[in-house]
């Protein structure tokens, strides 16, 4: 079963638009958009496992630049 996750990106101000291209081209994310509010973008993002996650999109996506900061909320079914 795959791991989803929302993720949560606040970035520098301007650069918001720059980030969400950046982040649309990293395998695993299935969805990034600007958002208004507390965050900037929101991402959508699938991979194998938790760990995947971790490594595979996660570190990815906190090395795009204008980044400031990262929420990550794991998709869970009750």
């Amino acid at each position: 079963m795959n791991v989803q996750a929302y993720i949560l990106v606040q970035t520098e101000i301007g650069s918001s638009g720059d980030v969400v291209r950046a982040i649309g081209e990293i395998p695993g994310v299935t969805l990034a958009e600007d958002v208004t509010g507390p965050y900037d973008v929101i991402v959508r993002a699938e991979a194998g496992s938790m760990d995947d996650l971790g490594r595979q999109i996660l570190a990815r996506i906190q090395q795009v630049p204008g980044i400031t900061r990262t929420l990550t909320c794991p998709v869970v079914h009750l």
